[in-house]
């Protein structure tokens, strides 16, 4: 069974930027540019009847676009370091809308993610690789950073148990650009007289 999570898909000048961190890591295995992501909420294994319900719950997520910058590296795991990443700057909206998807899974009863919510895209999973290795390797990459890229939409991916991570399948999307309709009543329903000027 497929592990599913919401994401934002990276776009393809940030994805160059960012695969310009290959290399220069012995030990490390380098996610392939098409499977960059930024994860919003993992869900895990789920029964397609839950997959379904999270489906229709984010359908009333109305959100509109905004800007993101990638800016700075990181490593996970001081002591024995996992994985690189690059950074997120921070972003007001993007911590909107992940705290809006956090709620509804919290409200379908899925259990919350006890690490506190990181933005970053992953671009290496390491094994075996001393931490004054990252170090430096963070130390030569510190000043990365993307041109900002627009976010227009959110996405359900599912992945399967694989070596270095991907392939990742988008499965289903949700754009950013729409507006609530309002509700039906009200003084917006009323129909308003033709005004003519004198």
């Amino acid at each position: 069974m497929p592990r599913l999570f919401t994401a934002l898909e990276i776009p393809r000048d940030a994805a160059l930027s960012l695969s310009l961190l290959r290399g220069g890591l012995p030990g490390a295995r380098w996610i392939d540019p098409e499977n960059y992501h930024l994860t919003l909420r993992f869900y895990g294994d789920v029964p397609g009847h839950v997959a379904d319900e999270i489906a229709v719950a984010l359908d009333r997520v109305h959100r509109p676009p905004f800007t993101l910058c990638l800016s700075g590296v990181g490593a996970f795991g001081s002591k024995k370091p996992h994985s690189v990443y690059a950074r997120v700057a921070p972003s007001p909206e993007l911590n909107a809308l992940q705290a809006e998807i956090e709620r509804i899974g919290q409200r379908l009863g899925l259990p919350a993610d006890a690490r506190k919510f990181t933005p970053h895209v992953t671009v290496a999973r390491l094994r075996n690789v001393s931490p004054g290795e990252v170090a430096h390797y963070l130390s030569m990459r510190g000043n990365f950073s993307t041109a900002p890229f627009r976010v227009a939409r959110f996405v359900m991916m599912s992945s399967r148990d694989s070596i270095g991570g991907g392939p990742y399948v988008v499965e289903e999307a949700w754009p950013l650009d729409r507006v609530e309709q309002p509700a039906r009543g009200g003084w917006a329903s009323i129909p308003q007289p033709a005004w003519t000027p004198r």
